[in-house]
């Protein structure tokens, strides 16, 4: 252990950026705690500020400029693999486009302390048009910020945070295997919650067949578009006679929204998994809708089958 807190001394620098370019692709990663423990060294005059600091900086731009960029190329479909491939619940793309929408590139800035959407958030800038320049500049700025911030709270506590460090060293491999066990439970429970979180979205869902059929029928389900602002920003169409109301107001009772008593209701979103429409579904079979189902694949499965659209 005490080796590998002399390698920690003499690679701090090559560490950070290895911890923060990981986290920023979405890998877990405790990148935070690795500058916490460096803004400590910092303190002790172990290792190059301006290094740390650059080695963070450069990693978060790079970082989140290539998912910048998959966003400006691929759009929704790209944020939903990631979604699917990450441990995060798939409400991220949700949460990114309500901090995206609301606080646009300043949204940047609040991402990296908000976990699931630290990684949505530059492709869904992305997405959403925001300039080239504009994003880079931003995300200086909140990698400044995040960096700063945890190197700051390393660097108060730098006295506590040096006798972990040296217990540890004393621990040895005890110690090691702590921190192996720590960080598996830390991905248990966070593969647990997502288990848990799609069991609650797992429901029958219709297929974009099966609702072009019943939209033809004598009696036509009632669709809904379920999508947030900044989705329907990106892609303003809709499916022909969709009403437009968002999870969040279906949850609060929108004093507008339709009666659904006795008709079946299908939902539509362009988020991983449809879960969105799914968490909407359970909110409308509450008040008393016959039948809600999902549109399987979302917004996107319509459009690919070539079925028509409109704009309102």
């Amino acid at each position: 252990m005490a080796q590998l807190m002399s390698l920690l001394v003499q690679n701090a620098i090559a560490i950070v950026f290895a911890a923060s370019f990981a986290a920023r692709l979405g890998l877990p990663v405790p990148a935070a705690a690795v500058l916490v423990v460096s803004g400590a060294l910092l303190a002790a005059g172990n290792v190059s500020v301006a290094g740390v600091v650059l080695a963070a900086v450069l990693a978060n731009v790079l970082g989140d400029g290539a998912w910048f960029y998959a966003g400006r190329r691929f759009g929704y479909r790209f944020m939903r693999l990631l979604c699917r491939i990450s441990l995060s619940p798939d409400s991220c793309v949700r949460r990114g486009e309500s901090l995206i929408g609301r606080w646009g590139g300043l949204s940047l800035v609040a991402a990296k302390f908000v976990p699931g959407v630290s990684v949505v958030a530059p492709p869904m800038a992305g997405a959403l048009g925001m300039s080239v320049w504009r994003f880079i500049g931003f995300d200086i700025g909140a990698a400044l910020v995040w960096t700063g911030v945890f190197l700051g709270l390393g660097w108060i506590f730098r006295d506590q945070i040096q006798e972990v460090l040296a217990m540890l060293a004393q621990a040895g491999g005890i110690a090691t295997l702590a921190l192996v066990v720590v960080l598996a439970v830390m991905l248990a429970v966070r593969y647990w919650r997502r288990r848990a979180f799609m069991r609650l979205t797992g429901m029958p869902r219709i297929s974009v067949d099966e609702l072009h059929e019943l939209l033809a029928s004598e009696a036509p389900p009632l669709v809904i578009d379920v999508r947030g602002e900044a989705g329907v920003q990106v892609d303003p169409r809709r499916i022909p006679g969709a009403l437009p109301y968002t999870l969040k107001a279906l949850q609060q009772r929108h004093p507008e929204l339709p009666l659904v008593d006795g008709r079946d209701v299908v939902l539509y979103c362009n988020c991983p998994n449809e879960v969105s429409a799914a968490l909407a579904a359970r909110v409308l079979l509450a008040r008393g809708a016959r039948r809600a189902l999902p549109l399987t694949g979302g917004f996107d499965a319509w459009v690919a089958s070539g079925r028509p659209t409109s704009l309102h």
